[in-house]
């Protein structure tokens, strides 16, 4: 992906770098630990693959949110439907998955930047359409898909553990 720049923010979000692999992961990781995202906290086995970029960006794309000093204030991971990251995307899909915003770049527009881009890469591979899973708690992510005219799809709301409430699904139409 080229990387871009919204002209009123102050970050630009790009491809990570390997050098910002181990970084993202423990960015990704904190958020969702200090958010109380994890149901089993620092023993959730969800919290290997938030802090594996690396395999993330082998079987997919990472893309960041780097401050014009540099900093990472968070990232995201992209995958097409059918490939080894897309839970929810099928053939002629994308989906995102691990969105994370670092303390710094929160109330910046860093996530809802970093699912723009998402949805131009999708735009760009001529996907139908781009797809997501979240929590029933991550509140504020709701607003932002809603805000960018994701809407839910119950249908296909899905539950990795049996025993925990299920993920609630998002779609947008491109």
């Amino acid at each position: 992906m080229d990387q871009t720049t919204r002209p009123e923010a102050d970050f630009t979000i790009r491809a990570a770098e390997a050098a910002e692999h181990a970084a993202l992961g423990e960015i990704t990781a904190r958020a969702y630990l200090d958010d109380g995202l994890l149901d089993f906290g620092e023993d959730d086995p969800y919290l290997k693959p938030l802090r594996d970029v690396a395999a993330r960006a082998d079987g997919g794309e990472v893309l960041v949110a780097v401050g014009a000093d540099g900093e990472l204030l968070g990232g995201v991971t992209y995958a097409a439907g059918g490939s080894v990251w897309a839970d929810v995307a099928e053939d002629g899909e994308a989906e995102f998955r691990m969105l994370a915003v670092a303390s710094a770049g929160r109330g910046r527009g860093v996530g809802a930047a970093l699912v723009r881009a998402c949805v131009e890469r999708a735009r760009a591979t001529e996907c139908l359409r781009v797809r997501l899973s979240t929590r029933q708690s991550m509140v504020a992510a709701h607003r932002i898909y809603e805000r960018l005219g994701f809407v839910r799809t119950p249908e296909r709301d899905w539950s990795p553990y049996p025993e925990l409430p299920p993920l609630l699904t998002y779609s947008l139409e491109i």
